[in-house]
C-alpha cells in the first residue's frame, strides 16, 4: 500500500506541474499562421479565420460551404449583395477590398468582426463557436478557473479575510440563522444558496488559502451524511479540481470508515477536459482506455494517467447523480464509469452538450485596438454506446422520472443506508 500511495502523491505532483500547462492548452492553442500575404490586415486575418476553421473545427468544412457561410455573415452585417469570383478562401478574399475601402473605419471593423463572429456562431452546433475578444477571454478562463470577480466570499459571509476557521463559521451560522426566519422568497433562497457557497470554499482551510491567492472558489466538497456514506460534490473541473478532490477523498479515509460513496454531478457544467484521464484513474485504474474524441472523421482515443486511489477502496456501493444540467466533461465522466460499471447512475438524461472548445490565438488582427482569438468546436464526445453526446446526452441507469424508482435502490443497493441519503437529495 506504501508504494501505491507514493504512486499517488508522484502523480499529484506531476499533475501540479502539468496542469498548469494544461489549463492554457485548454484555453490557448497556436493556430499555424497564413503563408500568403495580402493588401490588408483585414483580408490576412478572414484568411487565416478560414484556414483554422478547414483545419481545426471538428467536422469537414469544404469551400462551397464555408464561403456561403462567410458570404452570408458578410451580406448581412454590411447590408450589401456580395458576388464571389470563385466559391473558395482566394473568391471570398478578393471581394473584401470593395466590400471594406481603402482605408476602413472603425466602424467598418467592428462589422468586419460581426460579421467573422456570425460565420462561427452557425458553425454546429449553433452558437457553440465564436469569434472572442481579450475581455471575453478572460471571462472564459475566470469561467474555467471558477473565478467571480464581482462576488467577495468574505464580504458574503460578513468577515474580514484575516478571519480565524471560528470567526467565519460564527458568523455564516449567523447569517444562516437570520435568513432562515425571513420570510421564504425567492430572493432569500437566492441569498441562501450564496452564503452557502461562500462557506464551502471559506470554510476549509485550504481552500480558503486558494481563494485568498487566487480568487478561485473550491469545486469539490466532501463530507458524511450518516455514518456509511460518504458524500462527494463535484461541481465543475476546473485545473485545481484533481488536486481538491484527492484532498476531500483522503480526507474521507480519515474522517470516517463508510463502504458507500454518492458522487454528485449534477449541474457539474464541465470544464477543463484535459484533466479528465487523471480524474477516471483512481476509479478505473492506470493506463485504462477511458473515451475518444471525434474530429474530421477519426476518433482520439485517451487513457487514464494515474492508478486506484486507496481512500476510494472502501466504497463498494458507488451512486453518481446527474440531471439535466450535467453536461461536457461531467458527461464523460458519467458515461466513462457508467461503461466501466463503477457506480449506478441516478437522476435524469444529461444535458447533451458534447463539445470540446479550444481557444485558438489569431496572428493576423483587424485593427491594432482589439485583439481577437477563435472559440471553435474542436471535437465531439462519445457516450459509453459509442454514440456522441451532443443531443443526445448520458442516460441514468435509475430514472427518477420513474414513479417506481425509489425501489429500484434496493435492486442495485440493498437495504443499504445509501438508498434513504439518495432520496434525501433527490426528493
Amino acid at each position: 500500500m506504501s508504494g501505491h500511495r507514493q504512486n499517488i502523491k508522484r502523480s499529484i505532483l506531476a499533475l501540479v506541474i502539468i496542469i498548469a500547462g494544461l489549463a492554457v492548452a485548454f484555453l490557448l492553442t497556436t493556430a499555424r499562421p497564413a503563408a500568403t500575404s495580402y493588401n490588408q490586415p483585414q483580408e490576412a486575418f478572414i484568411a487565416e479565420l478560414y484556414d483554422l476553421i478547414q483545419e481545426k473545427y471538428w467536422d469537414t468544412a469544404d469551400d462551397a460551404r464555408l464561403t456561403d457561410l462567410f458570404q452570408r455573415a458578410l451580406e448581412k452585417t454590411f447590408e450589401t449583395q456580395i458576388s464571389l469570383q470563385t466559391n473558395d478562401k482566394a473568391g471570398l478574399i478578393s471581394a473584401l477590398p470593395e466590400i471594406l475601402g481603402e482605408a476602413p473605419d472603425e466602424a467598418t471593423l467592428k462589422k468586419l468582426a460581426l460579421a467573422a463572429d456570425i460565420t462561427l456562431t452557425n458553425l454546429e452546433p449553433f452558437g457553440r463557436s465564436r469569434l472572442f475578444s481579450q475581455k471575453q477571454q478572460q471571462e472564459l478562463s475566470d469561467r474555467v478557473r471558477n473565478v467571480d470577480p464581482q462576488i467577495d466570499l468574505f464580504s458574503e459571509i460578513g468577515v474580514p479575510k484575516e478571519a480565524s476557521e471560528e470567526e467565519i463559521a460564527t458568523a455564516y451560522n449567523q447569517k444562516i440563522a437570520e435568513l432562515q426566519a425571513e420570510p421564504a422568497t425567492e430572493a432569500t433562497e437566492q441569498k441562501l444558496a450564496l452564503l452557502s457557497r461562500a462557506f464551502e470554499t471559506l470554510g476549509d482551510e485550504t481552500s480558503r488559502k486558494q481563494y485568498t491567492e487566487t480568487g478561485a472558489e473550491a469545486t469539490v466538497v466532501g463530507k458524511y451524511l450518516a455514518p456509511e456514506v460518504f458524500y462527494l460534490k463535484i461541481k465543475q473541473f476546473s485545473p485545481e479540481t484533481f488536486n481538491e478532490f484527492i484532498r476531500v477523498a483522503n480526507a474521507s479515509a480519515e474522517d470516517g470508515s463508510g463502504d458507500a460513496i454518492i458522487i454528485d454531478l449534477r449541474g457539474n457544467i464541465g470544464g477543463a477536459v484535459d484533466t479528465l484521464p487523471y480524474f477516471l484513474g483512481p476509479f478505473i485504474g492506470n493506463n485504462q482506455y477511458a473515451y475518444d474524441f471525434f474530429h474530421q472523421g477519426e476518433y482520439t482515443p485517451y487513457k487514464t494517467k494515474v492508478g486506484w486511489l486507496e481512500s476510494l477502496v472502501p466504497f463498494k456501493k458507488v451512486a453518481i447523480l446527474i440531471d439535466s444540467q450535467s453536461q461536457s466533461s461531467a458527461e464523460i465522466m458519467a458515461a466513462t464509469l457508467k461503461k466501466y460499471n463503477v457506480g449506478t447512475l441516478i437522476g435524469t438524461t444529461t444535458r447533451g452538450w458534447g463539445t470540446i472548445e479550444q481557444v485558438f490565438p489569431l496572428e493576423h488582427q483587424i485593427s491594432p485596438t482589439e485583439t481577437y482569438s477563435a472559440f471553435l468546436v474542436h471535437s465531439l464526445t462519445l457516450r459509453n454506446d459509442n454514440q456522441p453526446i451532443e443531443g443526445r446526452g448520458v442516460d441514468p441507469t435509475i430514472d427518477i422520472n420513474n414513479p417506481a424508482w425509489t425501489k429500484e435502490l434496493a435492486v442495485y443497493f440493498g437495504e443499504s443506508p445509501i438508498n434513504r441519503e439518495i432520496e434525501k437529495l433527490l426528493n
